[in-house]
């Protein structure tokens, strides 16, 4: 197989640019190095497209290593033909050279491999060449023997040898499973359809296989593994066994002919449909999780790109009822400056309400608090009510957000949270992260496993070391489109730049600690196992503000300095103008000045963005959260009502969109936009600040439903 033609047709690029990024990837350059500094050789191919394009190669190299392994161990065998070496070879998928081995891969001790071993192989050639004339029964008797006691265990140990041979051919194999899938039913049932359950809409449900969609699969594959629902695959089994007649049946003789179709039948109930039924559902399964954890991976992004409310001092707020909320007012580079425990939270007094105001307060105006995180966990929504009623006391403006809280509790019990706040209990570890989580979004939230920030649907149940590959690149694009302040970032964070593993982040920070700030990117070689290759890979991506070289703090790579400073000469400028701040480049031919200055276009157009808005950080550009100074319950909803509302997931049938009453609402993708749309991506993502209508409010049940189609 020609990888670099089947992934060029595959991704709808040039062979040439997967043959560059191919080369680029052997070589150990990274997926966001190569998007942003490689662009003249891949053709400017972005990150998504290299992450697809860096996935397949894997595959499609996995798949000649198996072909070769299938090959060797045929030929080991010395069964190997040149048809079945051609068959191997053209294979385009894991499951085809799965089918085309499996005649020669060796079994478990099967009825057929028995049958063999006494001797009825002969017996079954025999009737499968459909040319006995005499009854079969006399041509049975001539096998029996010692382990053979009569003529029917002859003749089904010959059925069970043609049976097994049936179901090994590749041929048949693909044609029934292709009509399990085109025409099968996927049916539930509730084990228990008496008791109460989420599963209560498959307690008696059928749907073609071929129009399942992903997220019903992954609920379906929960029920089942939960003991709630049992799950059967309806088959066209007439309409296979037909078809397994016309192929296999060739005269037509009534005695060899029932016999032959006994023994379809059992060939296809006992060996090829549950064999087939397993591969469907896996196939089924393996495509709901990849549609899953890419709309996951879209929610983290939004999620990590949400952008920092920056330069305020922010109290952290983690609520709970018997053991008190804990309070952590953190300054604007994030640094812990007090914490304390209140008790405003059932089961309490007005007396201890009273303090909790007080403590509050106190706070407020001692740290000159400007916001107020509140995490959206237990007795959130009383914790809500008190904060509101304090912000009406006091002549101070501050206001309060909403901040998904999900994660938290991993991160505060983490070896990473004891190593950064070693004298802070869990919760106080918690609030401090619930602070810093407005503040830096991207920052914090590197610090807590990706699948444990809750922007996904059914995480905990799909295929974990494909989700965590996913997302840990979801991440690692995030913080390397952001960039790194070098001088301040955490461990946690570095380790996701590109090029940087977690000894090398540990290197950074310990480096940092014994020598003072970095004064150029060029201090990086100083740091302990990082060589050349590293640099190349992170440098681009760690900024420095305020040292020896203003183009330290952008996203140009060290290697165009040269370049740069020819350019800004061109402009009339100085390295040092750019540390004054936004500048205006006018450049008529772009094509001209890159061949003068011996760079690509794209790096010049690049360069010139870069110099434009040194520093610039790119979440500017997102939404940022809703900011609250009162408080809304569920009850006074009314239906009608028009609410500004953040997006806090978006799953495939809909989104869940907080509207300030601590029960997200969901907008249903029949109610997002007037126009047909297949996925509520293409409407809305994480993070997003949306106008919902109030179309149902079910409190007992804890239900609101929603539109963003107001009129």
């Amino acid at each position: 197989m020609n990888i670099i033609k089947k992934i060029s047709e595959e991704l709808n690029v040039k062979e040439w640019q997967v043959q560059a990024a191919v080369e680029l990837i052997d070589e150990g350059c990274t997926i966001p190095f190569i998007a942003r500094y490689r662009k003249e050789k891949t053709g400017s191919l972005n990150d998504e497209v290299l992450r697809n394009l860096g996935e397949r190669l894997t595959y499609l190299r996995n798949l000649e290593e198996k072909k070769a392994q299938v090959i060797s161990a045929i030929e080991s065998q010395e069964k190997m033909t040149p048809e079945l070496k051609k068959q191997i070879e053209e294979a385009q998928t894991m499951v085809a050279v799965e089918d085309l081995y499996r005649p020669y891969r060796p079994k478990r001790h099967t009825r057929a491999m028995i049958a063999r071993e006494r001797g009825l192989e002969p017996l079954a050639q025999i009737i499968a060449s459909q040319l006995v004339k005499q009854p079969l029964a006399e041509v049975a008797a001539a096998y029996i023997t010692e382990d053979v006691p009569d003529v029917q265990a002859a003749l089904s140990g010959a059925s069970d040898i043609l049976a097994e041979q049936i179901s090994d051919e590749a041929d048949y194999r693909t044609a029934i499973r292709k009509m399990i899938f085109n025409e099968g039913i996927l049916r539930t049932e509730a084990k228990k359809p008496e008791e109460k359950s989420v599963y209560e809409m498959y307690y008696d449900y059928s749907e073609p296989v071929k129009r399942v969609v992903g997220h019903r699969i992954l609920a379906i594959n929960r029920g089942e593994k939960e003991k709630i629902l049992t799950v059967t695959l309806e088959t066209p089994e007439t309409e296979i066994l037909t078809w397994l007649e016309k192929r296999v049946i060739r005269k037509n003789e009534p005695e060899t002919t029932e016999f032959l179709r006994q023994m379809l039948q059992d060939s296809y109930r006992r060996l090829i449909a549950p064999a087939i039924e397993r591969e469907i559902r896996n196939e089924l399964t393996e495509k709901a999780e990849d549609g899953a954890i890419k709309v996951f991976g879209k929610n983290l992004t939004q999620l990590l790109m949400q952008p920092p409310i920056a330069g305020v001092t922010v109290l952290g707020w983690d609520p709970a009822f018997r053991t008190g909320c804990k309070l952590a007012v953190v300054d604007p580079t994030g640094k812990v400056l007090d914490t304390t425990v209140i008790y405003p939270t059932a089961p309490t007094t007005p007396a201890k309400i009273a303090a909790a105001k007080e403590t509050l307060k106190k706070l407020i105006r001692k740290y000159h608090v400007e916001l107020i995180s509140l995490g959206n966990g237990t007795a959130s929504r009383e914790s809500e009510a008190v904060i509101a009623e304090t912000l009406h006391e006091i002549p101070e403006e501050v206001a309060y957000v909403i901040t998904n809280e999900a994660g938290a509790s991993v991160y505060s019990a983490s070896k990473l949270a004891t190593e950064e706040f070693p004298h802070f209990d869990v919760g106080q570890r918690s609030a401090a992260s619930i602070a810093r989580r407005v503040q830096d979004p991207l920052a914090e939230l590197v610090k807590i496993d990706p699948k444990a920030i809750g922007v996904g649907q059914y995480q905990h149940d799909m295929n974990q070391k494909k989700l965590g590959d996913t997302l840990g690149g979801v991440v690692e694009a995030c913080v390397n489109r952001v960039g790194v302040e070098l001088n301040t970032a955490s461990a946690s964070l570095l380790e996701y730049v590109s090029g940087i593993n977690k000894t090398l982040a540990k290197n950074i920070v310990a480096y940092r600690e014994e020598n003072g700030r970095f004064l150029s990117r060029k201090d990086l070689l100083k740091v302990a196992k990082l060589g050349p290759k590293a640099f190349e890979q992170c440098a681009g991506f760690l900024r420095i503000n305020g040292g020896k070289d203003p183009l330290d703090n952008t996203g140009i790579h060290p290697e165009s300095y040269d370049a740069a400073k020819k350019l800004l000469k061109e402009m009339g400028m100085k390295p040092e103008d750019i540390a004054n701040g936004p500048s205006a480049f006018f450049i008529k031919d772009y094509k001209k000045l890159a061949d003068k200055l011996e760079i690509g276009e794209p790096t010049l157009r690049d360069m010139v963005k870069e110099l434009s808005s040194p520093g610039r950080d790119p979440r500017e550009d997102m939404p940022l959260p809703v900011l609250r100074s009162d408080v809304l319950d569920m009850k006074d909803l009314k239906e009608g009502m028009i609410l500004k509302g953040t997006v806090r997931n978006v799953i495939d049938f809909g989104a869940f969109v907080d509207i300030g009453v601590h029960q997200d609402g969901l907008v249903h993708i029949s109610r997002m936009t007037k126009k047909f749309i297949k996925h509520p991506l293409e409407v809305v993502s994480v993070g997003d600040v949306v106008e919902v209508k109030v179309i149902s409010v079910d409190v007992a049940k804890k239900r609101i439903g929603l539109s963003m189609i107001l009129e």
